[in-house]
């Protein structure tokens, strides 16, 4: 039997669920690529979808030129960006993003995620959180796990479609162990079809 297609896999989801989709650091770019593709263009161009792309890895502009080249149009993505203004790489603002200092201001994250919830009213509405191997890098294991828990839980509660990208590695079994607590279910991106 031939493996699932990542996009066909979110597709099938209710609305309200979280997932962890689990990246393995040493095929990450494809894996990445392969999520971006089944996030944004597959589920996200779905009609009356939007997604709010959640950046603390790389930057919203980054991620913005990869959706360009996956043809999503600019009204179906918003961003919290949580990362620019710490790598210095704010020069150049994108109109469909809002900035936050640090990926440590979690309630700044939380409180834009809501204010794009409310901004953009779709039927089908996703937010993606990438990743949360880097919040934890920025934040102690209970505030993290605190947050997660809020808004995962507010997120459910509003039928919103919750991604969260995580990475595999030997350092980040306390992360998925946090992460196990808070998602319905893991993807293993490796084990399905890319």
């Amino acid at each position: 039997m031939a493996p699932v297609d990542i996009g066909e896999r979110l597709r099938s989801l209710p609305g309200g669920a979280a997932v962890a989709l689990k990246l393995n650091s040493r095929e990450y770019a494809d894996h990445y690529f392969a999520v971006l593709n089944a996030t944004l263009r597959d589920v996200g161009n779905e009609t009356n979808a939007h997604t709010i792309y959640v950046a603390v890895t790389s930057p919203a502009a980054f991620v913005w030129s990869l959706a360009q080249a996956l043809d999503v149009p600019a009204d179906r993505i918003s961003f919290v960006d949580a990362i620019s203004h710490l790598m210095m790489h704010f020069t150049d603002p994108l109109g469909n993003a809002t900035y936050v200092e640090s990926p440590r201001a979690l309630e700044e994250i939380m409180l834009r995620v809501e204010y794009l919830l409310r901004r953009f009213p779709h039927p089908k509405s996703i937010v993606v959180i990438d990743s949360v191997n880097s919040l934890a890098i920025h934040n102690p294991p209970e505030l993290l796990s605190e947050f997660l828990h809020i808004l995962l839980n507010h997120l459910k509660s509003r039928q919103v479609l919750t991604l969260v990208l995580e990475t595999s590695d030997e350092q980040a079994a306390s992360v998925e162990q946090l992460l196990n607590l808070v998602v319905d279910e893991t993807i293993d991106v490796a084990g399905v079809g890319i």
